[in-house]
């Protein structure tokens, strides 16, 4: 027994206090980078050059620079300049031999952003910005212009190579320069600013305050090959986010003008600024920034615009009597739209050094006061481009609705056994390949079809007369139609965004309609429906159309099947041109045709024609003009607005020979 509590004695683990390592002035930067700028990759090392472009702007922000300049430089290295007030360089009280240059850059979580009148807005307000970028560096240089004299120190990796140099007098300079050169025990040896990612965040930064020019400059040397950006440009922006936005949208087709606008928020906390577009395509983007800083994760910001433009809208739609919005969310509303957001607010609080998000709970509520308002006034002063906007919102939320009934059909039929349509005589193969799915049009044409088809790889789905169109019925009435419900579950390959091509259970999908004017329309219709909700289906070539014979004749023991009426006539003229009574019998519909006559004509792969329903490619500059002609061409015969239909029918009635009356 004695061993065995011996065994459970606890034993000298050799930690002692030897063994707590204490990291004094910026040792906790380079032992622990990811903590501060959140990695050493690539991100992390602009991050870098951010860190001190946001001081820069913070002192135009503040109404002290009207210029800064950020030039990459051959060595590898980046410098900025403003004309603002100079980084401090008298004695500091806590640290009298020290500079408050040298303590602002050797020493964390120091700086003039954390009370004070100095910054009434910033992005800098942790203090350990300019001291990570120095303790990152293998060299750093400032130069101070201050009070009409020049100073400068140099640092490496965190530390002072000497104390602040006094070099004299100035006469027409002032402001701060720093210049450094990443470490490349930290980044790697091959670790390089990229000009575009910095002559990008140089112009977003000048798009974000109005009142600045950002004077940009590269080496010539490190742009070989690189098109689009320049040796040296000057960047100021007088309407600030509006042209932003208008940059980035270019030719793109909009649901309206871009909607922007600036306003202060309540209790003197700040001021917001925003620009707002929806295009047509619907390719959106939420670019968001708080005192100049990027916030690419988001907050409370946003979410506060999202509030201010929901609300807007669905009043508007109750003013206008549009009773269909008031199911309209946030993500219907800026969902589809391309949304610049530019916030200036004292004190902001984010998640993490790196400032991706903004966690400022009064921002939701200051940003949805500012904004609300004026987007009131936005919509109903324009009334033609409010209703526009709102049909075409509306249209993404019935979209969004369709997608989640989808959706969750797609999950039932996961977790139970598929429901087929009562009305589908499946085959009996497993697998897609070799198999068909006739698509026809009654339950007469569907029995004489069940008894003619190949059991094994041919399936029947009879539909009740002539479908929903589609192209002019609204997402409601879709998903309440019975006989589109039966062909979606038969397919089993979802719709729209959800359709998946693995999942269509059989290799062809035929339609099979009568050879008369009434079967045509039911297979236009079908085509519709099957361009609009399954378009990769018809571009993977697997719709078809099958060619039922219109007339039979007989004369003596021999007989022939013609499609429509010029068919007919032709083998009059060449097959049956001999003496005898030629017995000319005209097919009522499929149901009337015996199966044996209906397996010849239309269902047997080894006699039958078919035709392949196709969509024009998008590889060359003709292939893409047919291809939109095609959508112009269905949503003119298809679609809801009768005059399109009616202009087409004035356009091209002198084209017609016969009428099927």
């Amino acid at each position: 027994m004695s061993d065995l509590f011996e065994n459970l004695a606890p034993k000298s683990t050799g930690y002692t206090a030897k063994d707590i390592e204490v990291l004094e002035g910026l040792e906790p930067v380079r032992k622990r980078p990811g903590m501060y700028i959140g990695g050493t990759d690539e991100k992390a090392l602009h991050h870098l050059v951010a860190e001190i472009l946001d001081n820069a702007m913070d002192e135009a922000v503040a109404g002290h620079a009207s210029f800064i300049d950020l030039d990459l430089h051959v060595d590898g290295s980046v410098s900025i300049r403003d004309n603002g007030r100079g980084i401090p360089v008298d004695p500091h009280p806590k640290y009298p031999d020290k500079s408050a240059l040298e303590v602002i850059l050797t020493t964390l979580h120091s700086g003039g952003k954390f009370g004070g009148d100095a910054y009434k807005v910033s992005g800098g307000l942790h203090g350990v910005g300019s001291s990570v970028v120095n303790a990152l560096s293998e060299t750093m240089v400032v130069e101070v212009a201050r009070d009409r004299t020049l100073y400068r120190q140099a640092f490496s990796r965190g530390l002072p190579q000497g104390g602040l140099e006094n070099l004299g007098a100035v006469h027409n300079r002032r402001g701060t320069l720093v210049r450094f050169r990443p470490d490349p025990e930290i980044f790697g040896p091959r670790a390089r600013f990229k000009p575009a990612t910095l002559y990008r965040m140089a112009r977003s930064k000048a798009y974000l305050f109005r009142g600045v020019k950002i004077r940009w400059s590269c080496d010539p040397v490190l742009l070989d090959g690189l098109d689009g950006i320049p040796a040296q440009d000057e960047l100021h922006f007088p309407n600030g986010l509006e042209d932003f936005l208008a940059t980035i949208l270019k030719d793109r087709a909009t649901v309206s003008s871009v909607y922007a606008g600036s306003g202060a928020l309540a209790d003197d906390m700040g001021s917001v600024e925003w620009a707002v577009c929806w295009p047509e395509d619907q390719e959106a983007f939420f670019s968001s920034y708080v005192n100049t800083v990027p916030t690419p994760e988001g907050g409370t910001h946003e979410q506060g615009l999202r509030n201010a433009l929901t609300k807007s809208i669905r009043a508007y739609a109750e003013l206008v009597n549009n009773k269909k919005a008031a199911g309209l969310t946030a993500e219907d509303v800026t969902g589809g739209a391309c949304v610049m957001l530019s916030l200036f607010i004292r004190e902001p609080q984010f998640q993490g050094q790196t400032k991706e998000r903004l966690a400022s709970a009064e921002a939701t509520r200051l940003v949805e006061q500012a904004v609300r308002d004026h987007f009131d006034h936005w919509l109903t002063g324009a009334p033609d481009a409010a209703n526009m906007l709102l049909g075409h919102l509306v249209d993404r939320m019935e979209e969004r609705l369709r997608r989640k009934q989808s959706k969750d059909l797609s999950r039932k039929s996961a977790t139970k056994r598929l429901r087929l349509p009562g009305k589908l005589a499946d085959c009996s193969r497993s697998i897609a390949e070799g198999t068909e799915l006739f698509i026809v049009e009654g339950d007469s044409a569907g029995g004489s079809a069940k008894q003619a088809r190949n059991r094994e790889t041919q399936a029947i789905l009879p539909l009740r007369g002539k479908i929903l169109n589609v192209a002019s019925a609204s997402d409601d009435k879709l998903r309440a139609n019975q006989e589109l419900k039966d062909l979606v579950e038969a397919l089993g390959c979802g719709v729209r965004d959800h359709f998946e091509l693995d999942k269509l259970r059989y290799e062809k999908i035929i339609i099979m309609t009568d050879a008369d004017v009434d079967g045509a329309h039911i297979a236009s219709l079908l085509m519709t429906f099957f361009y609009r909700e399954m378009q990769p289906l018809i571009e993977a070539g697997r719709l078809y159309l099958a060619l039922p014979p219109l007339y039979r004749l007989v004369q003596g023991g021999k007989s022939q099947y013609a499609r429509d009426d010029a068919h007919k006539d032709q083998l009059m003229r060449t097959d049956f041109s001999g003496r005898g009574k030629v017995d000319v019998s005209r097919f009522k519909g499929l149901g009337e045709m015996p199966p044996a006559q209906l397996k010849e004509t239309t269902m047997s792969p080894a006699t039958r024609t078919l035709l392949r329903v196709m969509l024009p490619n998008r590889r060359t500059e003709e292939e893409v003009e047919d291809y939109h002609a095609t959508a112009s061409l269905v949503e003119q015969l298809m679609g809801r607005k009768a005059e399109l239909r009616f202009q087409y029918i004035q356009a091209h009635a002198q084209f017609v020979k016969d009428l099927d009356i």
